[in-house]
């Protein structure tokens, strides 16, 4: 894809600032999660999985996501929820409070500010063996985008998406990537979260 001024410096350096920000400013709301998540079901409080990051030098590169854990310790771990054979039975109690209001999303900004894998705005990161949408992500040039924290597909449907219609928002993102659109993104995110029938 073509590279911008945004995209190549901006966004970077908004990302590190913003989330750094966000990190210090939610470490409080952390430590009572983890404590809830401890209480509700004994087990680590983080959720780690290999995502596939933004393509450098020709190859996709993969990292670990984190998430504050909101199932079973017994779920199989590369398997999207809404995948999963009754997954209501896999998700805490508290896992279905912190994802009601996406707060199992938090520990990513650790993603964004510290390692950097994430950017807030973005195609979110595919599961490796998320075959068909890496592929078609290729296409487009999502895949040399950084992923996101949440990102146009995201605000559009997010789990409801099939696979084409979401890489096909991936691409839609990719051409109109700027300052305003990401305001756009994250706005409209918010207006998710807080919905009652918001997607999850």
């Amino acid at each position: 894809m073509r590279q911008t001024v945004y995209t190549k410096y901006i966004k970077s350096v908004l990302d590190r600032l913003l989330g750094l920000l966000g990190l210090v400013c939610t470490l409080w709301l952390w430590a009572l999660i983890a404590v809830v998540i401890v209480i509700d079901d004994p087990g680590p409080v983080l959720f780690r999985q290999r995502r596939v990051g933004m393509r450098k030098n020709g190859e996709l590169t993969c990292f670990n996501i984190l998430k504050f854990r909101t199932m079973r310790v017994d779920t199989p771990p590369d398997v999207p929820s809404h995948l999963l054979e009754n997954p209501e039975r896999h998700i805490t109690r508290a896992g279905r409070f912190l994802r009601r209001w996406s707060l199992d999303e938090l520990p990513q900004l650790w993603n964004i500010a510290i390692t950097h894998d994430l950017s807030i705005v973005g195609p979110r990161p595919a599961l490796r063996n998320q075959n068909d949408l890496i592929a078609l992500r290729d296409l487009s040039g999502a895949n040399d985008l950084r992923p996101g924290l949440t990102g146009w597909a995201q605000v559009n449907g997010r789990d409801e998406l099939d696979t084409e219609r979401k890489a096909a928002f991936d691409g839609e993102y990719v051409r109109r990537v700027g300052f305003l659109f990401d305001c756009r993104c994250v706005l409209r995110t918010i207006g998710v979260v807080l919905r009652p029938d918001g997607t999850r």
